[in-house]
């Protein structure tokens, strides 16, 4: 769609420098990655944990910041650290709603904390083009690429397509594609203008909230009491990252 209306309506806006276009295309790929890890985890885990360890991109866009750019954590922030591990270790330790391929807890965290990490990259290298080049382009190089790669593994794994009858799955597609896609990530490219990426990651703390209650009510997915405490441990440890991090650039 995006390409469609770049082509129609500014096709210049989709032309890019080698540079930028590299780095765009890499982001595609980390977007592919994080859909990919993300939808995959929750075959293996509930929907709550699996969104609330996707939520810890925050953690590793600070990281990032620590190590690479040599900003330091502050002690506050090295101690959100500590608690939030804790708090990760109480949420996967004591899940005890059944996945739809049940006995694979493990596999599920590790694959919703891969996804976490690849949003991260994501606003990461989104960042390096940000100045230059306006939000309309970025979406359209980085969720084409990331499509292409999608669609490579799907097939290379021979993953078969909804059928034309189940409404269900391509009302849930469109509807991932039109609203999660269209509108909330590219609102949320668009406010790396004004945004450090540890900021624009704190807009998703809500997302494991809401996503606990949405399964409660549609799945029945309870989580058990220990699992609630790690989790509002994992999310106050993840405030205090973004607190003790400029939010503006």
């Amino acid at each position: 769609m995006l390409l469609v209306i770049g082509f129609v309506r500014a096709p210049k806006t989709l032309r890019v420098p080698a540079r930028h276009a590299a780095i765009l295309a890499a982001a595609g790929c980390a977007l592919a990655v994080h859909f990919a890890t993300w939808i995959a985890s929750l075959q293996y885990t509930s929907v709550a944990i699996s969104t609330l360890l996707v939520a810890t991109t925050p953690i590793w866009t600070a990281t990032y910041d620590a190590v690479v750019l040599r900003r330091p954590l502050t002690r506050r922030a090295l101690a959100a650290f500590v608690a939030g591990g804790a708090g990760v270790c109480a949420v996967v330790g004591f899940n005890h709603t059944a996945a739809p391929i049940p006995g694979h807890d493990i596999a599920g965290a590790l694959l919703a904390l891969a996804g976490g990490m690849a949003i991260a990259a994501y606003f990461i290298l989104v960042r390096e083009v940000r100045a230059d080049l306006g939000t309309r382009t970025i979406v359209t190089h980085t969720y084409t690429w990331a499509a292409i790669a999608l669609v490579i593994v799907a097939a290379a794994l021979r993953q078969p397509l909804p059928p034309a009858s189940d409404t269900v799955a391509w009302g849930g597609i469109a509807a991932m594609a039109l609203i999660s896609q269209l509108l909330g990530h590219t609102a949320m490219n668009a406010s790396l203008r004004w945004f450090t990426p540890s900021a624009v990651a704190f807009s998703t703390l809500l997302e494991p909230v809401v996503a606990a209650v949405l399964a409660l009510l549609i799945f029945s997915e309870g989580v058990a009491p220990i699992a609630i405490a790690g989790a509002i441990v994992l999310l106050a440890s993840i405030a205090v990252v973004l607190r003790e991090e400029p939010m503006s650039v």
